[in-house]
């Protein structure tokens, strides 16, 4: 918990003209340029060898993009130096680097992809299955075969796109020369919303640029420092508070290719890293691992996030001795909330006056009330949508995607899509999402096509798809069901069934089954969501419905009983998240 002030976002100062002027400075800075900008494994790269390589990549962009489309960059890939190189060939050009998310596939990503008007693809071997069936309708492919050899006679794969090093090696480091509009998109970085297809956020190098910095400030950063970035790069979380400050502030980043709560202290020690970004469960992980004597034993200073519980965010920072500000906050940014020593436990924070809790009209909801233990009795008048009233902050839309943008920006507000309360004493907290997306393990999904993907289950006439609060952060994925007369639930075979499905990654499947005779539905005949979240898997809720579960690394779903719904209990009253268990 920290105290820490920083500019309201969007507000601290912009550090250099655009994003390229930022890199050429960093390169030719004699207090910056022979520093190490990004370390991954045994290699490292200083800022001006990140520069030259930012150089290579802003010609080979130049050189395959056709010059009436636009300079939109896919990337498809693990947290490798190539995928910063990329941004900063973009950042040299006024290119845009468009994120795409590794747990969808198929004709999800050649959605987003079309979506985004991207002319490159950049991709690496261990990830051409996720395109094997639609490559030849993506633009031009790039492999890098860095890290991982290409394929070769391994089926369809090996016929997808041409060699990064080849094509890098016919192109030189001199700088392009060019002097991008600050205000260029510089990223598109996917979000889930309330339908079935992802929404781009357009982050300009304005907005990074400036995070970037207030971040830095947050996190009172200097050249010495380094961060850890594990959490994946297609996400705003890892682009916006873990690498944006570094090339704001001149200091350097280790990569992980991914988070492993096994590997992630052993990379913290090697790259003597003294910041951490985060979002999701990864703390909760990281307690997981058998506590060792000299875990405080290492470099961390400050870790920044969001979803941490208290009791999560307390044990880590005394187990490894590091100052952790968890905070409230959104890809669109267009709401930021942290907590300081005077926030209740479970409270997001107090935020500024212009952030209120509304009805679908803008209406404020009145204050939470509570009875003598401590839970909330008033939800329905008292929980409704985080706004921001004083406008949008450094929200700069959605790409492609118009009616989404107006919707979040209606009356001139920023609208959150997310539901939270006020106590008495205007503290802030989080009561879950919209009933149409979901959040495991930090990363946002929608609904939508798991739903259409169940309703082909056999048996299985109707699905509703939704999230329930986790006991230790975000999410978990439920799922209501309604069977075809006399079909039966088959545990084992809908597991089975639902694992052979490969557009649903193991994210997406539900951890709960609800068999629901007799589903709440609208005067439409519409499933009312947010009914089934009240509900949840509680047993004097579902009216003698069905429960059933499946946990991490179970192979089939089996009944959830009263024992199970007792522990599951104890455990939020551990997590000092049992509020979550009466919303």
């Amino acid at each position: 918990m920290s105290s820490r002030q920083a500019p309201a976002p969007g507000q601290a100062p912009l550090v250099a003209p655009n994003a390229a002027a930022l890199l050429r400075r960093n390169a030719t800075d004699p207090g910056i340029r022979d520093r190490i900008a990004i370390k991954f494994g045994d290699e490292s790269w200083t800022h001006a060898q990140y520069y030259a390589e930012s150089c290579r990549y802003a010609n080979l962009f130049r050189e395959r993009i056709p010059s009436d489309a636009k300079r939109h960059v896919a990337v498809l890939a693990d947290n490798t130096p190539q995928y910063l190189f990329a941004f900063g060939g973009a950042a040299l050009i006024g290119g845009t680097i468009v994120g795409l998310n590794h747990t969808r596939r198929d004709e999800h990503l050649l959605r987003d992809a079309t979506h985004t008007d991207c002319a490159l693809v950049l991709t690496e071997p261990r990830h051409l299955e996720l395109i094997a069936s639609i490559h030849s309708d993506l633009p031009p492919i790039l492999c890098s075969d860095f890290y991982d050899a290409l394929p070769s006679g391994s089926g369809t794969t090996d016929a997808i796109g041409e060699s990064l090093s080849v094509a890098l090696a016919k192109v030189g480091d001199t700088d392009p020369g060019f002097e991008p509009d600050v205000d260029s998109p510089w990223a598109l970085i996917f979000t889930s919303g309330t339908s079935s297809a992802p929404k781009a956020v357009i982050c300009t190098q304005r907005r990074l640029l400036v995070t970037g910095n207030r971040m830095s400030i947050l996190m009172d950063l200097s050249p010495d420092d380094c961060g850890y970035i594990c959490m994946p790069l297609f996400h705003s979380n890892a682009v916006q508070v873990g690498w944006a400050p570094s090339i704001v502030t001149g200091c350097g980043v280790g990569l992980a290719r991914k988070f492993s709560a096994s590997g992630w202290l052993p990379d913290v020690r090697r790259y003597q890293s003294t910041y951490f970004n985060y979002t999701g469960k990864p703390l909760a992980y990281l307690l997981a691992t058998p506590e060792l004597a000299d875990d405080a034993d290492n470099s961390l200073r400050i870790s920044f996030g969001n979803e941490g519980s208290p009791g999560i965010v307390n044990g880590f920072s005394r187990r490894y001795a590091v100052e952790v500000i968890d905070s409230y906050g959104a890809t669109e940014g267009g709401v930021a909330v942290n907590r300081d020593s005077s926030t209740p436990p479970t409270a997001l924070g107090r935020p500024v006056e212009s952030v209120k809790v509304v009805d679908a009209d803008g209406n404020p909801m009145i204050a939470a009330s509570f009875d003598e233990s401590g839970r909330l009795t008033n939800a329905d008048a008292c929980v409704g949508e985080i706004v921001n009233t004083a406008g949008v902050g450094p929200f700069e839309g959605y790409y492609n995607n118009d009616d989404a943008t107006n919707t979040t920006s209606r009356f001139g507000w920023y609208w959150s899509g997310d539901l939270g309360y006020f106590d008495a004493d205007g503290f802030m907290y989080f009561a879950g999402r919209n009933a149409d997306w979901i959040r495991v393990d930090g990363e946002n999904f929608p609904a939508a096509p798991i739903e259409e993907v169940l309703r082909q289950a056999p048996g299985v006439i109707l699905a509703a798809v939704y999230g329930v609060p986790d006991d230790a952060a975000g999410d978990q994925a439920m799922a209501g069901l309604v069977l075809a007369q006399g079909a039966a639930f088959d545990g084992v075979a809908f597991a089975a069934w639902l694992d052979g499905i490969s557009a649903i990654g193991p994210k997406w499947r539900p951890r709960y089954v609800r068999l629901m005779a007799e589903p709440p539905t609208t005067g439409t005949n519409k499933i009312v969501k947010r009914t089934l979240q009240h509900h949840k898997w509680r047993a004097d809720r579902c009216a003698g419905d069905q429960i059933f579960v499946r946990l991490r690394g179970d192979a089939h779903y089996r009944a959830f009983e009263a024992t199970d719904e007792a522990a599951l209990y104890a455990s939020f009253v551990a997590q000092q998240r049992e509020r979550f268990w009466d919303l």
